[in-house]
Formats: C-alpha cells, sequence, structure tokens
C-alpha cells in the first residue's frame, strides 16, 4: 500500500484534483489500487485543507466514470462474461440483494471501503437493466458521502485523521453502513405504509 501510494503521489502533487480523478478512474475500471483515493484525499487535504471538498469532489467525479465503464461491460458481456470473473455464489447472492433492496444496496457498495466486492455489484447492475442515470446517481451518492466525509474529517484533525483512517477504516465504514442500512429501512417501511 505504502509503495502505491508513494508511486502515485507525485502525479497529485502534479496535476491535483485532476490527477485524483484519473487515479479514480482507473481505480474504479480496470487497475484496482484499494484505498489509495481515500488516502490521497486525507493527504492532499492535510496539504490544502481549504481544497477538501474540491479534491472528494474530483475524486467521486473519477470514480463514478470509471464506474460506468465496468457498468457498460455488465451490459454489453452478459452473464458468460460475469461468470468467467466471478463465482457463480457470488454472482447468485449480489442479484438477491439487488432483487431485495434495489438501488440501496449500490448506494452502500459504493460507500463501504476494500474489501467490499463492489466490481461485481458494478457489472451487474449493467447486466440486471439498471439504467445507467439511476446507476451513477447511486454511486455518486455513496461514493460521494464517503469521500466528502474523509475530507471534512482530515480538514477537522489533520494528521490525526491519517491515522485513524489509516488504522480504522473498515470499523468507522462499518457503523456508518449499520446507520445507513438502519435509516434505509426505516425508509422503506415508512413508504410500505403510505396509500397502495
Amino acid at each position: 500500500m505504502d509503495e502505491l501510494l508513494a508511486a502515485v503521489q507525485p502525479y497529485v502533487d502534479r496535476f491535483g484534483g485532476v490527477g485524483m480523478a484519473v487515479i479514480a478512474l482507473l481505480d474504479t475500471s480496470f487497475v484496482s489500487m484499494p484505498s489509495v483515493n481515500d488516502l490521497l484525499i486525507v493527504w492532499q487535504t492535510i496539504k490544502f485543507p481549504q481544497l477538501w471538498w474540491y479534491y472528494a469532489l474530483m475524486t467521486t467525479i473519477g470514480s463514478v466514470a470509471g464506474s460506468m465503464v465496468i457498468y457498460y461491460l455488465g451490459r454489453k458481456g452478459g452473464e458468460a462474461f460475469l461468470l468467467k470473473r466471478f463465482k457463480a455464489e457470488h454472482v447468485v447472492s449480489v442479484r438477491g440483494a439487488f432483487e431485495r433492496y434495489g438501488l440501496w444496496v449500490m448506494v452502500a457498495i459504493a460507500f463501504a471501503p476494500p474489501p467490499a466486492p463492489y466490481k461485481i455489484f458494478v457489472l451487474l447492475a449493467g447486466l440486471g437493466g439498471v439504467g445507467p442515470a439511476a446507476f451513477a446517481l447511486a454511486v455518486t451518492a455513496g461514493r460521494g458521502l464517503r469521500y466528502l466525509l474523509e475530507g471534512w474529517f482530515a480538514m477537522a484533525y489533520g494528521q490525526e485523521a491519517a491515522r485513524l483512517i489509516r488504522d480504522h477504516m473498515a470499523e468507522a465504514t462499518l457503523w456508518l453502513l449499520v446507520v445507513t442500512g438502519a435509516a434505509s429501512i426505516v425508509w422503506l417501511l415508512w413508504r410500505r405504509r403510505g396509500p397502495a
């Protein structure tokens, strides 16, 4: 992780937010770089605290663009493409999550940090006929919230934020997912109570 971060840091130092968008695009499309985007947001925000929202925005844009590439591969490639890359039981369980929770599952998985199996959800969204606008909105909501929270946290807490995110990102995200999930369930139950 440290070697990968050291390799991309000069590129980000040179190109700033645009470089972060390109790295996020590569990460969510063809080149997996787990947690690099999160750490880059924190490091850049520590250096330039007033730009925390810009780094989060540019990383979100790149992440959505890269996700759209994989999404369209799912639309074009079909079931055979998906089964070549993932175990059949994983495909079945992810499809079941989509059928049960709809796009909420995409928002949650976009928000979750690695090792969440993000790309299988993206491929299945494309294969399952989720509309491109709805898909892009779900990814923007999930990734945007995650990156904005990280940027704000880094702006507010500086170097301490870097240490906390590096050491406890999975636990913090789990709690945020629990809160988001609980809010989603309450919203779904409230919606079902309305007139048919």
